[in-house]
């Protein structure tokens, strides 16, 4: 099959969707020696991550534009959204082969699992959040807050006090390639669903949330503001028990170009970043950002990462 624009590599212990453009960068070519060149250790600190008998690896071609990575250690799969395709796509480990595992998908787009190993979803198009049952039915957890319709429900962690936490942007009401049109009814918030299904506003002060992850210890939530130019990355401190935002902060200021979209924490409180559209800095990198500096990249020949996912 011709390869098409977009595409998914996994690789250096975790995997992240990316955009591919043969024509731009090339065909994609594995690197055929360890370790992979592709990684590269901009700080020392960072030499302790790198697993030297691992490479880069596609694993998946033939989407539009993938995000939402997420992956489901017991069953041994990646699954991801192809947005513009209106579907979520499957990679299953023991096998190679890549499958679709929803379609239509609301035009999906963020990803992840409740502390109950169930997948919660954001959906562009029906502008909802949902969960998937042990038994494949769909549960609708908030398509509206204060009577009016959520904007395009983007990225969505859970916390391990069960309560669901999900940014609201615009992108896929602006036009019909990743949902449909509408006029936005609510501010751009970033929203807490507590187990009970009570939403509340956590942040009102972000221009275009995006990516979100929290500290391992949970006592900060980092989001990308996607509304600013440069975007940035900002951090909050998590306070009462949990529930509420403070003291919100810039963590980290992207270079001119940069875009850094979803990213994960991991237990060392390094956050593993999709970063594209970089003008400094390769075009196609994926960056670790440790303590407000980068210490590594990974290129990514096939196009700009969006998303990233622990494997």
């Amino acid at each position: 099959m011709q390869i098409t624009r977009r595409g998914v590599l996994a690789g250096a212990g975790a995997a992240t969707t990316v955009t591919v453009t043969g024509t731009a960068f090339g065909r994609w070519e594995p690197s055929e020696r360890y370790p992979d060149p592709a990684i590269q250790i901009l700080d020392p600190s960072f030499a302790r991550y790198r697993l030297a008998l691992a490479s880069v690896e596609r694993i998946a071609t033939n989407m539009r534009w993938c995000e939402g990575p997420v992956y489901f250690g017991d069953a041994r799969c990646l699954l991801w959204s192809d947005i513009p395709n209106n579907r979520i796509m499957r990679w299953d480990e023991e096998t190679g082969r890549v499958s679709i595992y929803r379609k239509p998908s609301n035009n999906a787009n963020g990803n992840t699992r409740d502390r109950q190993g169930r997948l919660v979803s954001c959906e562009h198009d029906s502008r909802r959040v949902t969960r998937t049952e042990y038994d494949g039915t769909i549960t609708v957890l908030i398509d509206k807050f204060d009577g009016k319709p959520l904007n395009s429900p983007n990225d969505v962690v859970v916390k391990s006090d069960d309560s669901v936490w999900f940014t609201d942007p615009p992108f896929g009401i602006l036009g019909n390639y990743e949902g449909h049109v509408a006029t936005p009814e609510l501010p751009t918030n970033v929203y807490r669903l507590d187990k009970t299904g009570r939403a509340t506003v956590v942040a009102s002060d972000i221009n275009r949330p995006n990516g979100l992850a929290f500290s391992p210890d949970e006592s900060k939530l980092y989001v990308v503001e996607a509304g600013v130019a440069p975007r940035v990355i900002r951090a909050y401190d998590v306070i009462d028990n949990g529930s509420k935002l403070a003291n919100g902060r810039v963590f980290i200021t992207a270079e001119p170009g940069g875009t850094p979209d979803g990213f994960r924490c991991d237990v060392d409180g390094n956050l593993w970043c999709g970063w594209g559209w970089a003008t400094k800095i390769r075009t196609g990198s994926r960056f670790l950002i440790r303590k407000a500096s980068r210490s590594a990249s990974l290129h990514c020949p096939s196009g700009q990462p969006m998303s990233a996912s622990a494997g």
